[in-house]
């Protein structure tokens, strides 16, 4: 299990910013590092599991996607992912509720070319790569029963 102790039922929620022009990812690390801690000091107890930041690196996978050929995202540095997992999502908008979150979340947002929306994820799948061992005995019974 990649995210330890998230539920099946549990929910995922993805903000995606894009950074204003005057701002830069130091900005954004500083801002979303105290956001990340709120969360985790006055939520994991009611809701709050885990979660990530990525930031967009620039380059685009051409054996991954099917929209051309591109060789870098125009959106590099600019772009960034808040992915949190939580138990539910009535516990994820209390946590948007409290006193102490609001005002570090409208520091972020004052970051956002794109305003924000947050959408919720209902996890599908996730898994760890196999060990070496445990790889080798999955192709070989892949060979053994495959039609």
């Amino acid at each position: 299990m990649l995210i330890s102790g998230f539920p099946s039922d549990g929910v995922i929620t993805v903000n995606r910013v894009i950074l204003k022009d005057g701002f830069d990812v130091d900005d954004l690390q500083e801002r979303v590092a105290l956001l990340c801690e709120n969360v985790k000091t006055f939520h994991s107890e009611t809701g709050f599991i885990g979660g990530f930041v990525c930031l967009n690196a620039g380059f685009i996978s051409n054996e991954g996607s099917t929209v051309g050929q591109a060789v870098e995202s125009p959106l590099k540095d600019r772009e960034a992912l808040i992915v949190t997992f939580w138990r539910s999502f009535a516990e994820h908008e209390a946590s948007h509720r409290s006193e102490t979150f609001q005002p570090l979340f409208k520091d972020v947002l004052a970051l956002c070319e794109n305003g924000n929306e947050e959408t919720g994820y209902h996890l599908l799948w996730q898994g760890a790569a196999y060990s070496a061992e445990d790889a080798a005995k999955a192709r070989a019974a892949k060979s053994q029963f495959a039609a």
